[in-house]
């Protein structure tokens, strides 16, 4: 049988650059697509089947930014998979106004960390079951910029948005992956996180006028998404790979992060915390 990956935020940018590469034969990959909007994700398998006819593909519906609906995503997954080769966690966005999940955690972080976190361990077992097995996190340079001196208000920020929390969240990423890597390595499951760069989609466009002009600045910087979706690719296929993890790379490369990204105290003390906000909302 092919091997199975699930790719998040599929529909659009790097996800879905990744998406179309990866379904190339070469691969040998089953895709499954993910995206909150139905339409979105029927147009984004239409677009893979243009380009490679014989492509095996499939989406799902769900918004990763409440826990109600990765839950119901990784179950429904299940039930029509019994294995997980790769998982990429890509979906990913930055909010410039305060906007609340429907778990009442503020959004940025409920989609960029949460949604990681919900879903990589609601599949936890199915990857281990399916080792060798990879997941992929795509993180960002953003992160470099992060400064997070507790998490007392984990997810609860008030006063806080736009770039410097989605900076946070990407740093959040990284120790994430750390952590998942400490407690899956040693079951064959090599966990990575990336930088993509800073890539041409329509990130931060549904934000109005901060949302236009963060684009803006952002677009002297641009790549396309193409080459943006490389380094995904790259952690997904390589054999070059086999057996990294709890690594973060940047242009195909191992590349240190930051100090900060190093903290292993930070990166337990943000795995607890999430599980214990993770707890009660169940």
């Amino acid at each position: 049988m092919s091997k199975v990956c699930l790719i998040t935020g599929a529909t659009a940018g790097i996800g879905q650059a990744a998406a179309i590469a990866l379904a190339e034969p070469k691969y040998d990959f089953h895709l499954v697509i993910v995206g909150r909007n139905e339409e979105r994700c029927q147009n984004t398998v239409s677009l893979i089947k243009q380009k490679h006819k014989d492509a095996s593909v499939d989406y799902l519906v769900a918004d990763l930014s409440s826990y109600k609906q990765v839950i119901k995503l990784a179950s429904d997954f299940q039930s029509k998979y019994d294995q997980l080769d790769v998982l990429i966690n890509n979906a990913g966005a930055i909010f410039f106004s305060h906007k609340l999940s429907e778990d009442d955690l503020e959004m940025t972080w409920a989609l960029n960390h949460f949604g990681y976190f919900w879903l990589s361990l609601a599949l936890c077992d199915l990857l281990k079951k399916s080792a060798p097995s990879r997941v992929i996190n795509v993180s960002s340079a953003a992160h470099r910029r992060a400064f997070i001196p507790s998490f007392d208000n984990l997810g609860k920020e008030r006063n806080q948005t736009g770039y410097p929390t989605y900076g946070n969240t990407k740093l959040a990423n990284i120790w994430f992956s750390k952590e998942l890597h400490k407690r899956l390595f040693a079951s064959g499951v090599c966990v990575n996180s990336m930088h993509p760069g800073v890539v041409a989609t329509n990130f931060g466009s549904d934000n109005g006028l901060f949302g236009n002009l963060f684009r803006a600045a952002a677009s002297l910087f641009w790549v396309p998404v193409e080459e943006g979706a490389t380094t995904v690719i790259y952690l997904a296929t390589s054999p070059e790979v086999v057996g990294v993890s709890g690594e973060y790379f940047e242009k195909e490369k191992i590349c240190k992060p930051s100090k900060l990204a190093l903290n292993d105290e930070m990166a337990a003390a943000l795995w607890q915390k999430t599980q214990e906000i993770t707890d009660s909302l169940k």
